[in-house]
């Protein structure tokens, strides 16, 4: 007799789709809900113990940061929205995405001083406060 319910056997083909979806933007808790999907326990176990699945999920996610902008486009384009519940939506969006992409989507702060002396900066505080 074949046993009924959701699957544990880690395949590769079970692997891409779950990294498919993650990519294009779905969240673990999402995928994990799928009936034809293993559990959120088997998902992070075998992130930690099945190294070719661990690399291939930290691509798909930081793909799916560009996946979130592209929401952020269509939600901010749409006009029949809730515009303070879509700014949170936008906002969620922008912040996972800086963290998953930081040199893509962070808040950039360069600075490129060669003045052949030392100098003191300092980033945040109060200005003048002592």
């Amino acid at each position: 007799m074949a046993k009924v319910g959701r699957p544990s056997k880690y395949s590769q083909e079970l692997a891409d789709i779950i990294c498919t979806r993650l990519a294009s933007g779905e969240s673990m808790r999402s995928v994990c809900r799928d009936a034809a999907m293993p559990v959120m326990d088997t998902m992070w176990r075998w992130i930690r113990e099945k190294r070719d699945f661990s690399e291939q999920y930290a691509v798909a996610k930081q793909e799916s940061a560009d996946a979130l902008i592209e929401d952020i486009l269509d939600i901010a384009d749409d006009s029949a929205g809730d515009v303070p519940r879509d700014r949170l939506r936008i906002d969620a969006r922008k912040w996972i995405a800086s963290k998953l992409k930081p040199k893509k989507y962070g808040d950039k702060a360069s600075l490129d001083v060669d003045t052949g002396r030392d100098i003191k900066i300092t980033i945040g505080g109060d200005a003048g406060a002592e």
